[in-house]
């Protein structure tokens, strides 16, 4: 049963269309409905004002008709609203505009809809207006669901529409056009009110339509999002490559000098057999030079020297492993892990070796402040474009607010034996690939780290 859900929810997974960002989607709103789509609906609500006030075009009951005239009035007050809307889309929230646009699309269905109940039903060549509806909400709403919702409305209205016109038509009026010869009326679809056929064969058209631009979408969609994972690979790998070159050459001019000191100082200690002091000094050279080698290092740990190439990363796996090296069973920590993952989390474009160094440098900090006794609890989840935000929190003694604004600096640390890079190696990890992290703690509550790795800035930062 479980293997039968995960496969069917990796199946909706490709057919789920990602939404645009957010810069592409207000684009794509403003060229579709503020600036072609106002131009183009005054002019529309110039012609149906036209023909539902000046001219006799219908021939359906007049009560039908004088609703529908009622019902423009709305309809117009609801544009020049979205109209005011659209044109002041920069000082309005984001969230309002894509509201706006959803009702504005719903409405121009529904009155379209009413406009075919009083040209005719399933006769009204109002109807190849749908296709072109459809069309406009595929190219103005970038999410999947609204734009799927919004386009099956299309076709709900389209076949109300029809319904409701025939059954508008009465009971005399669809004798004369379906009588038998003996003037019976006749139900030949089994009482079904319109011919099923061309009814059905619409309704079709409107799905297939429908299907049409969502799949095109959905392969545009993939294409994108192949390019932009590979110029994303490209940019990471050049990154690492200028960052591993300069560390490379860092260490290389630093580390040969303090070696030819210290075999210089360990030649002359043993030449020198008297002067205590001399000695002494020549001891202390010794220690600190092993002390500045010993830094170096972990430096070029901190700076990323490490080969290593990019891959696609599951971050749960990489939690896991995490958690393992960190708290092995074997040792029988007194420490209970709790996990709460979000399903389908994309995955981290980055070399295996520094998501590591992140999750089990902040695992270890949490391990020794509650010095191997207490609660950890991890979470993954979805942030915004596409990011993913990891939370590692314990209940250890926390850490004091002055503190706080410190602990990722290099060589900052409150403990005795502690180096003060492990938060720092954390933040440089992530900084690397545009990412960040932030602490929240309270004395005596504990402490939580949030971990955000961006899909995106890496790109943002080559514009």
């Amino acid at each position: 049963m479980s293997f039968h859900w995960q496969s069917m929810k990796s199946l909706l997974k490709l057919g789920v269309m990602s939404a645009p960002d957010r810069d592409q989607q207000e684009w794509r709103i403003q060229v579709a409905e503020r600036d072609i789509g106002l131009a183009a609906k005054a002019i529309i609500l110039a012609v149906v004002f036209y023909f539902l006030y000046w001219s006799n075009w219908t021939d359906v009951r007049t009560a039908a008709q004088r609703a529908v005239q009622y019902g423009f009035l709305g309809y117009l007050a609801l544009n020049i609203g979205a109209a005011f809307v659209l044109f002041g889309m920069r000082q309005v929230a984001f969230a309002v505009v894509q509201r706006t646009v959803f009702a504005i699309a719903a409405a121009d269905g529904a009155f379209l809809g009413a406009l075919i109940v009083i040209s005719g039903g399933l006769k009204s060549s109002l109807f190849w207006l749908y296709p072109l509806l459809i069309l406009r909400n595929c190219v103005s709403l970038g999410a999947a669901l609204p734009q799927i919702a919004l386009n099956l409305m299309m076709c709900a209205f389209y076949a109300t529409a029809v319904l409701v016109e025939a059954s508008l038509m009465g009971a005399e009026r669809m004798a004369l056009l379906a009588a038998d010869d003996n003037g019976e009326p006749a139900s030949p679809l089994g009482g079904f009110p319109v011919p099923l056929g061309p009814f059905l064969l619409r309704i079709a058209l409107l799905l297939a339509v429908m299907t049409w631009c969502y799949g095109l979408q959905l392969v545009l969609d993939r294409q994108r999002r192949r390019v932009e994972e590979q110029n994303e690979l490209a940019l990471r790998r050049e990154q690492l490559q200028l960052s591993s070159r300069l560390a490379a050459e860092i260490a290389h001019q630093l580390k040969n000098p303090l070696a030819i000191i210290n075999n210089a100082s360990y030649t002359l200690q043993r030449t020198v057999k008297e002067g205590k002091t001399i000695t002494q000094q020549i001891q202390i050279i010794r220690e600190e030079v092993e002390r500045s080698d010993r830094l170096i290092t972990q430096l070029m740990g901190y700076a990323k020297l490490a080969d290593g190439c990019i891959e696609r990363l599951d971050v749960r796996e990489e939690l896991e492993k995490a958690i393992l090296q960190v708290f092995p069973p074997a040792v029988k920590y007194e420490i209970q892990i709790h996990r709460d993952y979000a399903d389908a989390l994309p995955s981290l474009l980055a070399q295996q070796n520094h998501v590591s160094e992140v999750f089990v440098n902040v695992l270890q900090n949490a391990r020794e402040a509650m010095n191997g006794r207490g609660q950890v609890r991890i979470g993954a989840t979805h942030g915004e474009n596409h990011a993913i935000v990891v939370t590692i929190a314990d209940d250890g003694p926390g850490i004091a607010p002055e503190h706080l604004e410190r602990i990722f600096e290099p060589y900052f640390t409150t403990r005795e034996k502690g180096s003060g890079l492990g938060l720092a190696i954390v933040k440089h990890n992530l900084e690397l690939y545009g990412g960040r992290v932030r602490a929240e703690s309270e004395l005596g509550k504990g402490t939580r780290f949030i971990l955000e790795f961006p899909a995106k800035t890496l790109m943002r930062l080559r514009k």
